[in-house]
């Protein structure tokens, strides 16, 4: 059996019935990891020795009986920005070169006592704050499906590592669409949940208003196992929601017989790749011939969303970064485009902060009232496939743009709202690219957007599809 992209669905019975060891995965996954890594730059920090340990522990407990679930036994691996105890967590960053964390972040913790395996710390863009993953302290992490490109940000490391098989899933940050980007340009799952539903404490964080912490996988099954183990209340971080656990993914299941979907063409559909534009109103189609109900919907506040979010992340950051002592005495230790992002946040206007929350809970009432017509939203995660490694500008519908910019404006939205949001590929370019497929549900939904994930998922053939390296 060629255990590199298998599934953790398909993997746990394994482990269980005591088929396959963790060891033997884990070997598997290392192999990989010092075949690949050298060229994707996806890893950090590899922790080989004590992944072993933590194997061979797995190995030993579930020879006694004594299996833990899903995880018990599967390598995984974290963005570099989530506190795990003895292990460093650099945040992509020079500052943080030789942090080595007393505790795990919740979310580590949680993965832990699920058996899971931590394989290594995936790269990022320098803390978080940028959509590339092109480190200037680590190296560029490159898109497995064609190593001229990035793979997406912030969570870049995370996307690349999975999408080749050096690990079985990943845990990443999403604060303006860096779980969903790089799932969507290297052909994976990424899963934002609801804000609160998942613990950010252990977390360095970029813009504590926006951030999220969720899973990347390869199949919604996966995301599903994985966030179902991540989620709950968490009294070390006080905006975790108390919500009931989680039951999925074994209520995935069938989709609703009443399906009313909404296409919001006025913001989400302007300036897209014809290709992207293609792929997504075909996903409408294919739901529509499943029984679905397509209903346009318009969400007009959200033109004044890049702003808004522009003036809560750059405030909050630049706060974090004040607060810990490194803005501005350390300046020069930063990469020049974060550098530049937090000099601009020292500029926004305290006024300008506070109509950004108003704006917030405009464009929130204007989500919930979309939410009361239809079930969920169907959108595209990017405007466009993969860029080019250190192309800064893109031409769309004859207007220039940031490849910043670009990537950012489809997924922030969500973030800004809260709302659970996943990205699930939706086909190839013709060069053969992913492309993926963003679901948006209502608050605390993640239910319905899993479940319409899957449908869309199994009628399809793409997550067969793996990178030739």
């Amino acid at each position: 059996m060629d255990l590199a992209f298998q599934t953790i669905e398909q993997l746990a019975p394994l482990l269980k019935k005591k088929k396959v060891s963790p060891v033997e995965l884990l070997d598997a996954v290392l192999a990989r990891i010092e075949a690949l890594n050298p060229k994707l730059n996806a890893y950090i920090t590899v922790c080989a020795a004590a992944a072993r340990e933590q194997a061979k522990r797995a190995e030993r407990e579930i020879a006694r009986g004594r299996y833990r679930g899903p995880l018990h036994g599967i390598p995984i691996s974290l963005k570099d920005n989530i506190a795990t105890k003895g292990i460093r967590t650099t945040a992509g960053s020079k500052i943080l070169a030789d942090n080595t964390p007393r505790e795990d972040a919740t979310v580590a913790k949680r993965l832990r006592r699920a058996g899971a395996v931590l394989v290594g710390k995936t790269n990022l863009h320098e803390f978080a704050y940028g959509v590339t993953t092109e480190n200037p302290h680590y190296g560029s992490t490159r898109n497995p499906w064609d190593t001229s490109r990035i793979p997406g940000g912030s969570s870049g490391g995370s996307a690349a590592a999975l999408a080749a098989g050096m690990c079985y899933a990943s845990v990443g940050t999403d604060t303006g669409g860096s779980i969903r980007i790089p799932a969507a340009l290297c052909g994976l799952v990424g899963f934002k949940p609801t804000y609160g539903r998942v613990s950010a404490c252990g977390t360095i964080p970029l813009s504590p208003t926006l951030d999220h912490v969720g899973p990347l996988a390869r199949t919604v099954t996966d995301a599903a196992i994985v966030l179902r183990t991540i989620t709950g209340r968490d009294p070390c971080d006080t905006t975790t929601l108390a919500l009931p656990p989680l039951t999925l993914p074994e209520n995935l299941g069938k989709l609703p017989k009443r399906l009313r979907l909404g296409l919001p063409r006025d913001y989400f559909f302007d300036g897209l790749d014809e290709e992207v534009r293609r792929a997504i109103l075909k996903a409408a189609k294919h739901f529509e011939q499943w029984g679905a109900e397509i209903i346009e919907v318009s969400l007009p506040s959200l033109a004044d969303s890049v702003e808004t979010s522009n003036h809560i992340a750059l405030a909050e950051a630049t706060h974090y970064h004040q607060r810990q002592g490194w803005w501005p005495p350390r300046a020069a230790d930063y990469g020049e485009d974060v550098r530049k992002r937090l000099k601009m946040g020292a500029d926004v206007r305290a006024v300008d902060y506070i109509r950004a929350f108003e704006m917030q809970r405009r464009i929130r009432a204007e989500f919930e009232c979309a939410f009361a017509l239809v079930d969920a939203l169907l959108v595209p995660v990017t405007p466009v496939p993969a860029p080019q490694i250190s192309q800064k500008m893109l031409s769309l519908g004859g207007e220039e743009e940031t490849v910043r910019a670009a990537l950012l404006r489809l997924c922030r939205p969500a973030n800004l709202a809260g709302l659970p949001a996943v990205s699930v590929p939706c086909g190839f370019t013709s060069p053969g690219l992913p492309l993926g497929l963003q679901l948006i549900g209502p608050a605390c939904g993640e239910e319905i957007v899993l479940r319409l994930a899957l449908a869309y998922e199994q009628a399809h053939g793409w997550r067969k599809q793996h990178p030739v390296l």
